[in-house]
C-alpha cells in the first residue's frame, strides 16, 4: 500500500511524513463556501485516505456512472487525483472540492467544475456522495455553492451537468437544486464500453440574483 496500511477505520498513512510528498494548497480551517451543515475547500494530501475510504465505501454505486471507479481502483490512484486537483486549481482548469461536514469534520464527497472554457465562459459541474450520507440533501447543497463559486469567483456565463437518462439519482440532484433541463443529447456520454443518451443541465448567472 506505499505507506498506508488497514485498520477497523479503513486505510489510514503509516507514515504522516509520505503525505507531504505529495503537493498541494496546505489545509486551511477557512472553507471556500459553507451553508453552515456542509463547507465545500480544496483537496489536500491529508484528505487521501479518507477521500480512498468513501470511494471504497461507495464504489457499487459509483462504478456504473463514473469511469474512474472501477474495481481496481488504489490509493495510488487517489493520490494521482489528489496531484491533479492542485495543479488544476493553479492552471485554471479545473476545480474540485472537498465536501465535508462542518460538524464533525467528515469527508462526504465531492463536488467540482471541470473542462473550464474560457474564452465561452463555461464549465462542466459534477458531484458524488458517499453512499452512507445519501439522501441528506449533501449533493444538492453542494451543486448550488460550485455553481454560485463559478459565477461569482470565475466570472463564468454558464455551468452545464450532463446526466445520464438512467441515472435518475443525479437527475434529481439537478433539479432540485435549480438547474434547468435543456434537452436530451443522444449518445453523449461513454461508460463502461456504452454510449448513453444523457440530459443537458444548466445554471446561468441570473439564477442566482
Amino acid at each position: 500500500m506505499h505507506g498506508y496500511v488497514p485498520t477497523a477505520e479503513g486505510i489510514v498513512a503509516s507514515n504522516p511524513g509520505l503525505l507531504s510528498t505529495l503537493r498541494v494548497v496546505p489545509r486551511s480551517n477557512d472553507f471556500v463556501l459553507s451553508d453552515g451543515q456542509i463547507g465545500l475547500r480544496q483537496f489536500t494530501r491529508e484528505d487521501v485516505p479518507a477521500l480512498f475510504n468513501s470511494i471504497r465505501e461507495s464504489l457499487t454505486q459509483l462504478s456504473a456512472w463514473m469511469v474512474w471507479a472501477h474495481p481496481g481502483y488504489s490509493i495510488e490512484d487517489t493520490q494521482a487525483f489528489v496531484l491533479k486537483c492542485g495543479s488544476g486549481w493553479e492552471k485554471g482548469e479545473q476545480y474540485s472540492f472537498a465536501i465535508i461536514d462542518v460538524h464533525d469534520g467528515q469527508f462526504l464527497g465531492s463536488v467540482g467544475l471541470s473542462a473550464v472554457n474560457r474564452m465561452h465562459g463555461f464549465a462542466n459541474l459534477g458531484y458524488w456522495v458517499r453512499t452512507r450520507k445519501t439522501r441528506h440533501g449533501v449533493a444538492t447543497s453542494a451543486t448550488r455553492m460550485a455553481a454560485r463559486f463559478s459565477f461569482e469567483s470565475l466570472a463564468l456565463n454558464r455551468v452545464e451537468l450532463l446526466v445520464p437518462t438512467a441515472n435518475l439519482a443525479s437527475q434529481r440532484v439537478a433539479e432540485k437544486a435549480g438547474a434547468k433541463q435543456e434537452g436530451l443529447l443522444r449518445k453523449r456520454l461513454q461508460l463502461n464500453g456504452v454510449a448513453h443518451d444523457a440530459f443537458v443541465y444548466s445554471f446561468v448567472q441570473e439564477d442566482f440574483r
